[in-house]
Order: structure tokens, then sequence, then C-alpha cells
């Protein structure tokens, strides 16, 4: 667990000198505008447990919860919204039938961004992410976009969420050549049952300078233990509205596959004494690209249990049942230059040590 044993043991968010606590606040499930998330008393109640932890690091998003959670939020940060790091994304539909109220060009990041600031109730958004790639608008486009607001002052820092690895890099390196503002931060699905993000999306991040910030650690609510074979009968849903299972079909979580990698973790956590949800989150928070997974807890209760994942420790044998039990191909051409035969051909008998 490198040391981590609050949330006051503050991480450096990628290529930035912001910092953050090791596990963030997620608040798609402030509100109940979509059937499952907290009404506002208990959404103030899962926010002030955080931050009295010393939790610093609160993610949101222009339309979770059809935008309640932001105004929840610019409600409970009030008293406190210097001391903490609000990030907040754009790129959702904003009105049905507007096709310029949603994608990721300019004209929906100015205006989503607006409406955030409205919200939030604030002068300024400290991390803004690009939310999903829309596969249409110019990277240029995106980046002079966000370097603008940078230097408008409405924004600090950006990021990426949802993107092909190759766009995000291309990103990078078009921002350092012009001087405009870096993506500090990479948002993605990680998780022991999401985890091809390791063949190429988080050594990216590394290489580049992005912090890793894992939305979906535990696998939809799966790896909690929670669902059983009996909910794989469970029609797909096409949305997030409905119940937290409906999220769980419609992301793809719940599996067989998925299933059987939760039954590891829940064996894992009867013998430490912690629950799989502390499990899942603790395995998480072991890669050293991770920067800080996201929390996305319904009640104070939940997170309070969430964030005792911070005390797991694990030994060799149960990292190995987690590691084989979620294992994936990294395939081509990671597989073929891992091979001993590649390494010889490039290197021959020299011993090179490679980079942490």
């Amino acid at each position: 667990m490198s040391g981590v044993r609050t949330l006051d043991t503050y991480r450096l968010l990628g290529r930035s000198g912001l910092r953050v606590s090791p596990l963030s606040l997620g608040t798609m499930t402030f509100g109940a505008d979509w059937g499952w998330g907290a009404d506002k008393d208990e959404a103030r109640k899962i926010f002030d447990t955080y931050v009295e932890r010393g939790g610093n690091f609160v993610d949101t998003a222009s339309q979770y919860t059809n935008g309640t959670s932001e105004q929840l939020l610019g409600e409970f940060t009030a008293d406190n919204r210097e001391s903490l790091v609000l990030a907040t994304k754009y790129t959702m539909l904003r009105r049905q039938g507007d096709p310029n109220s949603g994608g990721n060009h300019r004209k929906s990041m100015f205006a989503s961004v607006e409406a955030s600031l409205r919200k939030l109730n604030t002068d300024y958004i400290d991390l803004l992410y690009l939310h999903a790639w829309d596969f249409m608008t110019p990277v240029d486009e995106i980046l002079r976009g966000m370097d603008d607001l940078v230097r408008s002052g409405k924004v600090l820092y950006v990021g990426i969420s949802d993107a092909p690895a190759w766009q995000v890099a291309r990103m990078q390196t078009i921002a350092d050549l012009r001087g405009w503002s870096p993506l500090i931060a990479l948002q993605i699905e990680y998780s022991l049952i999401e985890r091809t993000v390791e063949r190429d999306l988080i050594p990216m991040a590394r290489e580049l300078g992005l912090g890793v910030i894992p939305w979906s650690p535990l696998g939809s609510g799966v790896l909690t233990g929670k669902y059983t074979r009996d909910d794989l009968t469970h029609q797909e849903a096409s949305d997030v509205e409905g119940t937290r299972k409906n999220v769980a079909a419609a992301q793809g979580a719940l599996t067989e596959r998925s299933l059987s990698i939760a039954d590891v973790v829940t064996d894992v956590a009867t013998e430490l004494g912690k629950t799989p949800a502390q499990v899942a989150l603790a395995w998480t928070l072991r890669n050293p690209g991770v920067t800080s997974p996201i929390i996305g807890a319904r009640t104070a209760a939940q997170l309070t249990d969430n964030l005792g994942a911070l005390e797991v420790e694990f030994d060799t044998a149960q990292l190995a049942r987690l590691e084989q039990a979620s294992a994936i191909e990294l395939g081509f051409p990671h597989d073929m230059l891992a091979r001993p035969m590649t390494r010889g051909v490039v290197s021959g008998d020299l011993k090179i040590e490679a980079r942490a």
C-alpha cells in the first residue's frame, strides 16, 4: 500500500504540484434524479465525512444526476471552497435536440464550464476533464480551448477521461510543443474486473505525466459481493437510470467472469478480516501509476467502509490469487516484446535494469 494510511497522505497529481487525497470522493451519487442516488441530507453526510477525514479531492460532472450533483456541491463547499480540489467534466449533452450542447468542441466546452461555475457557485474549477471522446473534434481545437480557459482563470488544470491512448499521447505532445496547458490527469475505468487499461493507457499516463484517476474501482459494485449468479439474468439496461444493477449491466460489469473474480476478492477479504470493497480498492491503489481511485458511495456508512481500504495490506499469496483471477493478456506487441527470444535479440546477454 506504499505507506498510505489516511486521506491526508496527499499525492501529487500528474506533472503538477497539486496535492490530492489518495481516494477521491465521487459525486455521481449526489441526488436522487436517476433513481438510486443519495438525497440531499445523505449526500451532505457523505461529503462531511470525507472532508472531516482529511479528504480534499471531489469529482463531479456537468450532467451527473441531471446537474443536481454540481448544485449540491455548490452548497456543500460554500464554507471551504479554497481547501478543496474540485474536478468536473464537460462533453455530455445538456439539452435534448441541441447538437451543440454536447461534444468535445469549443462551444460545448465554454458553455458547459459557464454552467458548471454557476451550479458550483464558484469563480474557478480546479480540474476540468474532457468527459468522453467524441471522435469528431480536432485535437488542436480542444487543447486551445482548454488553454484559453486556463489563461482566463476559470480553470486551473485540465485532464481527459475515456479516450484512446494514442489520442491522449498526441494531445500531450502538441500541448508541450505549443506551450499550451498540459493534461495532468487521466480518468479511466480500472478495477480487478477491468484491467485492459494496463496495456497502453496506464503506461502512457506514467510516461507522459498524467495522474491516473480510476472510476468504478469496485466494478459497478460487483466486487463488493452484492450480486450473485441469479443476477446474470437481469436485462441489460441502456442507461444509468433505474437501479444500481442497471448501471452494472449497462457497463458490462455483471458477467460470469466478474462474479468469479468477486468470489476471490471475498475469500481474501475474509482472511484479512476486511470487507470485499476494501480489498478491491486496496488492490487498485497498489498500482504505482494510480493516483486516486474514485469512491462513489450512496451512504455515509458505505464511504466509511470504503476508506478502510487505506489500511489493507496483502501478503504475497493473496496478491497472487487476485492477480491470477483477474489476469488479462496484454496482446501484441506487449506479449511479443516480453518474450525471452525477443529480449535476447534486442539486448543479447546484457543485463540492463529497466526504468521503474
